[in-house]
């Protein structure tokens, strides 16, 4: 017979960080997954996209690591979890659609290898997911950001399909589509060779190939994987 008026333990909240190359779909499963367990999204790339925002504006070197990190340390880069995905502000200013321009995303890419800009971010990104109750995207965060994860998920895709994605969700054509291939072909190979926090699956990630699977296929197996981690 239950205890009448005793408090019922709190339900236990995961760390859950899926890392992957771009294309792979980790933006959008993560904000799915989070919407569906109610946690929040926490998107490191946004972080760097709105730190390449920043260098773009000051006119910036992305390869001058010192004034990055000053950019970095000055900026206020907010996440604020909408029905819809995340918004990312930056200083006040709502920067969501901006962030996700081309000259953004390849300048994110070249900040992101620097050691110090590395190291400043994982420590804010560890501060805002401390409590637990967050799926976290990014390229190292099962490696190096949460190494303690409850659920670690390497989500991957063959690269030609990725291009595909890319240049689909992009509404990309033409002569314009080699340009991103080729731009995803480098990020890819920056992202795998940097020194600091190199794209690799953590030992005990689950990997997944998204190449022949859809985004609802995706999920249900994560989830999956979710109700085992909370004993269902």
């Amino acid at each position: 017979m239950a205890d009448i008026g005793k408090d019922e333990p709190a339900p236990r909240r995961l760390t859950i960080a899926i890392d992957g190359p771009a294309g792979a779909g980790k933006s959008t499963i993560a904000s799915r997954l989070a919407r569906k367990l109610g946690y929040v999204n926490l998107e490191s790339g946004a972080m760097y996209r709105a730190l390449a925002l920043q260098a773009i504006e000051n006119d910036a070197s992305f390869d001058d690591e010192a004034t990055l990190l000053k950019l970095a340390q000055n900026a206020r880069i907010q996440l604020e979890p909408t029905l819809g995905g995340n918004r990312t502000r930056l200083d006040g200013r709502d920067v969501s659609s901006r962030i996700r321009e081309r000259d953004v995303s390849e300048g994110a890419s070249r900040a992101s290898v620097h050691p110090k800009v590395r190291e400043w971010m994982v420590a804010r990104q560890r501060e805002m997911g401390a409590g637990g109750g967050v799926v976290m995207e990014g390229r190292d965060i099962g490696t190096e950001v949460f190494p303690d994860a409850d659920l670690k998920i390497f989500l991957d895709a063959d690269p030609v399909v990725r291009e595909q994605r890319r240049m689909a969700q992009q509404k990309i054509k033409g002569d314009v589509a080699e340009k991103v291939a080729a731009d995803l072909r480098e990020r890819d190979r920056r992202d795998r060779t940097r020194a600091a926090s190199p794209l690799v699956a953590a030992r005990d990630a689950v990997v997944i190939n998204s190449s022949a699977l859809t985004e609802d296929d995706v999920l249900a197996r994560i989830e999956g994987l979710v109700a085992k981690k909370l004993g269902r």
